[in-house]
């Protein structure tokens, strides 16, 4: 069974009966547990693979001069890690607990069973080759890919999802250290910092299961003491200011050592090499370095194990420390899959074995075992600033009361240092490496989960009788601006009723002869969709927007205690959405008022629709008008035309003296060109404060069934996708949007005729499966007659990964296309490799030129300010050819 055959097998079998799709507490729990499981398993195949290939590596020195054999191998095995990140997963590259963390604030970062897999097999051959990284890292970002991947499985909500990825991350942190509490409190204290949204009971399940599965398989028993630190540890009260010193030490070496690894990562970012060629040099320098170096270098866990024993030589150590600092540097900073918490750990443990060692030479006492196990816990506090995560953890490992004292002595003073050395967490910096800013104190969730139903939905509700026939359904959907009913059966919610439940009725009763008594016949009940999926007043807007999304709806009844109180549409959300943007990013000053009219002018309404242009631009307004005609000729619209004069907030649109001389001009030449195409054209003037909130006004007025926009193609505006006034109306129009960003054609001499310069002979058009594109693929017909002989390509941009791209969308939009009987231009479809859509789309246009590029906008991407890295504004930019970008009606 394939791999999307059993995805949808399993999604099946959750499939709500009632339409709610909220996990129980039992089977969250149950999820955990098996996420714990998984991540376990993995973390002991992590080790054990890594433990394997190291003492392979070890054992071949003894065979073949180490100066010959660790370099080779550094160099090979580290290409090979290398390779397998960038070819399959660049996700997996670096600790990936960053990832795991821009994941968690819903950064769109890739987290998978791709990315997991990927990780675990790069990290084993990267350990492998002797490089100074930790298994740790790449082990939470394991668990966290594979529990993301499994919550896919199931119907459940994004907040679930988040929350099986933080239990996963949990649990891959217990799993490799044998420390359960730890991964819990590690969750806390440096992934979320915050418990709300996070159900602790799941994370313990999977973190709990995680350590002890980890430590049967890994270690075979459930003792817990270390068999490194038998001997109980030391501690006496004169040995505070000794422990006090290796706080400061450990802080001061610790931010040093978050400093150098920045450094690392830009100075490989200037020799602008490939990852796998990164990988390489850092596990080549490794083997030259460690082959110089006594033999107790080559294997890093029986390193750490002799320094904490105390065996180690006080030269020994520092030799240790300052080969261990270098080496982690270079091998971080290459991009290798693997973590710092080990090295982190190592470092530590050789700087308390010094200042143990020394104390023991000056005054007698201390136990270089005890500085070195604080000492781990002190470093390692101070590189990831996570003090208790540091105490709980080399507790865990030892099980030692008698350590817990200088422990947090340690801890505490050595983050305390390093956050005042260099503030932030290591991870934040990472992220902002790669353009990704996590603000400290703001809400993770944003808006979509601080607004619930009930905050947002119509508290009004119109309802449709069971009882009703097909005739009285057909004038209710007349009479309504709302594209959906909920149906009732004695005051009881029985079914929904949309627009497209009605036009399969009727379709279905085309065949017997349109018979109009058999329609009278017809009753709601058999047209209606039955058990509709409802949510309660309490659910928030990200659980709703995913009940839309997963099963394709476009509103849902608000029920409290079986009684129908509201119901909340996309058309809902996307305004409140937008009421909470345009309140962050407002202009400050006095709120606007209503625009006001101040010329009009009036053709006779005999078209089927209204489509609204918006003329800014003389340059560009015959353009557009001609896109406008052409669509409007297809439809059979009217055309309205709007010029917006802005005057201050400080004045009345209604009372504010306005020249518009220019603008009626511009008018009057839409009027002439209209009267030649033989199109009905209206003409207004409005002078507004806010020109979105003027054309918005128009929209309602006039009842526009499709706005047609000019586009600049980019926005310097902070927060916004499009600009101010473009954001505003794709976010809250209800109608048919069409952005048109123009091909820059080269300046002539030559006064330009009315009629457009703009070749629109060759077209692209990128498809995904979204019901946009449909929407696209609909207007085609009409926009193709701009040209001579025009040409249609469509196609669909695939992961180079993906080996038997996936023709379905293509093929169905063809077959859409062939549909359409006035249509007569040649129609092809061919897939694209290419590692994201804007890139194989500019490719495209800049190696086939062609003259139009059209996009289907995503309302989701939208929402959350990002369209995949906002693909238009990035397509409009890397070509220049014309692009049109057009977003569906909101269904209210």
């Amino acid at each position: 069974m394939s791999l999307p055959v059993l995805t949808q097998f399993v999604r099946n079998l959750w499939q709500p009966r009632r339409g709610l799709a909220i996990s129980s507490m039992g089977f969250a729990n149950a999820e955990a547990s098996v996420i714990g499981l998984v991540a376990a398993l993995s973390a002991v195949f992590l080790k054990v693979g890594s433990g394997w290939l190291g003492t392979w590596r070890v054992h071949t020195t003894h065979l073949l001069p180490a100066w010959l054999v660790l370099p080779i191998i550094g160099l090979s095995f580290g290409f090979l890690a290398g390779w397998l990140v960038q070819r399959f997963a660049p996700e997996a590259a670096g600790s990936g607990i960053p990832q795991v963390k821009a994941t968690l604030a819903n950064v769109p970062v890739n987290l998978s069973w791709r990315v997991a897999i990927v990780k675990l097999l790069s990290a084993i051959v990267a350990l492998g080759s002797g490089i100074t990284l930790g298994r740790q890292g790449p082990t939470v970002q394991v668990g966290a890919g594979l529990a993301a991947g499994m919550s896919r499985l199931v119907p459940t909500s994004p907040d679930h999802r988040r929350q099986m990825v933080a239990a996963g991350a949990g649990a891959g942190l217990a799993a490799a250290f044998n420390a359960p509490i730890a991964g819990v409190l590690f969750i806390v204290e440096e992934l979320l910092q915050d418990l709300s949204g996070l159900t602790l009971g799941t994370a313990i399940i999977a973190s709990f299961i995680g350590g002890v599965v980890s430590r049967l398989l890994g270690g075979g028993s459930l003792e817990l003491n270390l068999e490194l630190a038998k001997s109980s540890s030391q501690f006496s009260l004169p040995e505070i200011p000794a422990f006090l010193l290796l706080g400061i030490l450990a802080g001061l070496l610790g931010a040093l050592f978050n400093r150098g690894l920045i450094f690392s990562i830009k100075l490989y970012q200037r020799l602008h090499i490939s990852l796998p060629l990164r990988v390489a040099l850092a596990g080549c320098i490794s083997g030259i370095v460690v082959a110089m170096l006594p033999e107790y270098f080559r294997d890093n866990t029986g390193l750490r194990e002799y320094v904490i024993t105390g065996d180690a030589h006080f030269s020994l150590a520092a030799i240790a420390f300052i080969a261990q600092f270098f080496l982690t540097l270079v091998a971080f900073g290459s991009g290798a899959p693997g973590g710092i918490f080990a090295p982190s750990l190592i470092l530590g443990s050789c700087l308390g074995h010094l200042v143990g060692v020394s104390e023991f030479y000056l005054l007698g006492v201390g136990s270089p075992t005890t500085f070195a196990l604080a000492g781990m816990g002190g470093f390692f506090s101070a590189v990831s600033k996570v003090p208790i995560t540091a105490i709980v953890i080399v507790f865990e490992m030892t099980t030692d009361f008698n350590l817990v004292l200088p422990l947090m002595i340690v801890s505490v003073t050595a983050y305390l240092i390093a956050e005042k050395v260099v503030p932030g967490s290591l991870y934040n910096k990472l992220l902002e490496l790669n353009g990704i800013i996590i603000k400290k104190g703001a809400s993770i969730e944003g808006i979509s989960t601080k607004l619930t139903a009930k905050d947002v939905m119509q508290q009004r509700v119109e309802t449709l009788d069971t009882e009703m026939n097909l005739d009285e359904v057909i004038q209710a959907f007349a009479r309504s601006h709302h594209r959906g009913f909920p149906v009732v059966e004695e005051n009881k919610l029985v079914g929904i009723v949309t627009q497209s439940d009605l036009q399969k009725m009727r379709d279905g009763l085309r065949p017997a002869g349109g018979d109009r008594q058999l329609a009278n016949d017809r009753h709601l009940k058999e047209i209606m969709t039955p058990q509709p999926i409802t949510v309660t007043p309490q659910h928030n807007l990200s659980h709703v927007l995913y009940l839309l999304d997963r099963y394709q709806i476009s509103r849902l009844p608000v029920m409290e205690a079986q009684k129908l109180i509201g119901i909340i549409t996309r058309g809902d959300i996307i305004r409140a959405e937008a009421d909470h943007l345009n309140c962050e990013n407002g202009v400050p000053g006095p709120r606007p008022e209503p625009s006001y009219v101040v010329y009009q002018t009036r053709s006779p309404n005999i078209g089927r629709g209204r489509l609204l242009v918006t003329l800014a631009n003389p340059e560009t307004a015959a353009t557009l008008l001609e896109i406008a005609a052409a669509i409007a000729r297809d439809r059979h619209y009217e055309i309205e035309c709007i010029q917006v004069m802005l005057v201050s907030r400080h004045s009345s649109p209604a009372e504010t003296q306005v020249k518009t001389t220019k603008s009626r001009r511009l008018l009057r030449q839409a009027e002439v060109l209209a009267k030649k195409w033989g199109i009905p054209l209206h003409t207004q003037i409005r002078v507004a404060h806010d020109i979105a909130q003027a054309i918005l006004e128009t929209i309602n007025e006039r009842n526009i069934d499709l706005i047609l926009m000019g586009w600049k193609g980019n926005t310097s505006t902070p927060g916004r996708i499009f600009g101010n006034v473009v954001d505003t109306i794709i976010r809250q129009a209800t109608c048919d949007v069409v952005l048109v960003k123009l091909a820059n054609i080269p300046e002539s001499p030559v006064t330009p005729s009315p009629h457009t310069q703009h070749s629109f002979n060759h077209w692209l058009v990128p498809m995904a499966g979204g019901p946009n594109a449909r929407v696209a693929l609909k207007l085609l017909p009409a926009l193709v007659t701009l040209g001579n002989h025009p040409q249609i390509r469509l196609t669909q941009v695939f992961k180079p990964s993906e080996f038997k791209p996936d023709m379905t969308v293509l093929e169905q939009a063809i077959r859409q296309l062939m549909r359409r009987r006035k249509l007569s231009s040649t129609v092809i479809a061919t897939p694209v490799q290419a590692d994201s859509v804007s890139e194989g789309v500019i490719k495209l246009v800049k190696t086939e030129g062609f003259d139009v590029v059209v996009l289907g906008a995503s309302r989701e991407g939208l929402l959350q300010q990002a369209i995949q890295g906002n693909i238009p504004e990035a397509i409009a930019n890397g070509v220049e050819s014309t692009v049109i970008l057009v977003r569906g009606a909101i269904n209210n």
